[in-house]
């Protein structure tokens, strides 16, 4: 990790751009001083949303001002994140590139389903440096497997290298690539298509949301939610467990960047009719993915965190109504007790914080490498700190957010 600061890279970034202090302070809104005080490094960090506004006005990500790690922790010989971007990435899929006529032959329909869900089990457990070097063959066999595959088995093949496709935009954004998550959704919409199955399409429009936010695109990420939303909205009395399911990941979709936005009062619709949707799909496990009551409830706290003006007493409140063993997805229970960590530290209790933190990183070593908010938030408690604690700062250095001492 490079030792490299917050205020380094603003300052790195604001040169590049031939914009002053001054005029990055006008274009995003915080005080000139707050910048002076972090490019002099007086200061280590600022409140998340100050850093999204410095983000924005530079025209760059989030991850990048805070110098989120793009590799994953452990090397392979059989993938990583450059196979994932050359797999997602088919040069032989181009119109007018002649095929090198090297392909293997792929597994059996039903070998290669399975790996699928293996790789999906893997994603959600945040295994990602074994699913890197596991993905990237998977989608590679998978389109010779879709183009092999005739008879009643061609949808579900289609409908797998779907949700292939929805890994790959899942880790590859987590990683720090928006740009190849991208194109993922772009192939994951493809494939749903192929399989004519509207709601794997669904899906792959909840995924397209969340890598909008991830870049930074709030609007388009709300927008492109609630339409589908829209469009896939069952009927009252006669919708199925995964019609719900879907739509209500929909609608959670777009109450983030809703909420992003300051249009609180739209967040708190969409996760109204989330709600009502869960309580009639019930708990499910569909598409990749997992819906319930409790998966709407940790979105709550969630929106509670986001905007200009979070509300952390308020996301406070609503953890409680989260049980715990009901989220089936480690990474989802993962980010919830990040929102949980935030919204601690928000209210003062510090040491609550980095009890929290502490835990998801013994749960989560890998995981919690690549959260924004976790690095965001040991930024702040570490400007705070009042007295030396060698946990914290073990916690930042083992970040990337420190050297290490």
């Amino acid at each position: 990790m490079s030792d490299k600061t917050i205020g380094d890279r603003l300052g790195e970034l604001r040169g590049y751009r031939d914009v002053t202090q001054e005029g990055l302070a006008e274009r995003s809104g915080v005080h000139v001083d707050t910048i002076r005080k972090l490019e002099q490094n007086i200061r280590q960090s600022a409140r998340l949303s100050t850093l999204r506004a410095l983000a924005r006005a530079l025209d760059t990500e989030l991850d990048r001002l805070l110098g989120q790690p793009t590799v994953t922790t452990e090397l392979s010989d059989d993938g990583g994140l450059l196979a994932l971007r050359d797999a997602i990435q088919d040069i032989s899929a181009l119109p007018g590139v002649p095929a090198d006529g090297l392909e293997e032959d792929p597994p059996p329909p039903e070998v290669w389903m399975d790996q699928v869900r293996a790789a999906t089990s893997l994603y959600w457990k945040g295994g990602y440096s074994k699913l890197a070097s596991s993905l990237p063959l998977i989608l590679r066999d998978g389109r010779a497997v879709a183009r092999e595959t005739t008879g009643s088995l061609v949808e579900q093949v289609w409908k797998q290298l779907a949700l292939a496709y929805q890994l790959a935009a899942g880790l590859a954004a987590q990683a720090g690539h928006p740009d190849w998550a991208f194109e993922a959704v772009a192939k994951q919409l493809d494939a749903a298509q192929r399989a004519s199955d509207p709601l794997m399409e669904g899906m792959g429009v909840s995924t397209l949301s969340w890598v909008l936010l991830r870049q930074g695109r709030w609007e388009d990420a709300q927008s492109v939610a609630e339409r589908k939303a829209d469009a896939l909205e069952p009927s009252m009395r006669g919708g199925t467990s995964a019609q719900y399911a879907v739509y209500g990941n929909l609608l959670v979709a777009a109450a983030t960047p809703a909420a992003r936005r300051d249009r609180r009062d739209e967040a708190e619709q969409f996760l109204n009719f989330a709600e009502a949707a869960a309580v009639r799909s019930g708990p499910v496990r569909v598409y990749g993915t997992a819906f319930s009551p409790v998966d709407v409830k940790t979105q709550i706290v969630n929106v509670a965190m986001a905007g200009t003006e979070p509300d952390p007493a308020g996301a406070l409140e609503a953890s409680e109504d989260v049980r715990h063993e009901l989220i089936k997805r480690p990474v989802h229970l993962a980010a919830h007790r990040l929102d949980v960590a935030q919204a601690q530290y928000q209210t003062g209790d510090n040491e609550g914080a980095l009890e929290t933190l502490l835990e998801v990183e013994a749960d989560q070593p890998e995981w919690i490498r690549y959260q924004t908010l976790a690095r965001a938030t040991v930024l702040e408690m570490r400007e705070e700190e009042r007295r030396r604690n060698t946990r914290l700062r073990g916690l930042a250095a083992r970040l990337g957010v420190e050297p290490a001492l």
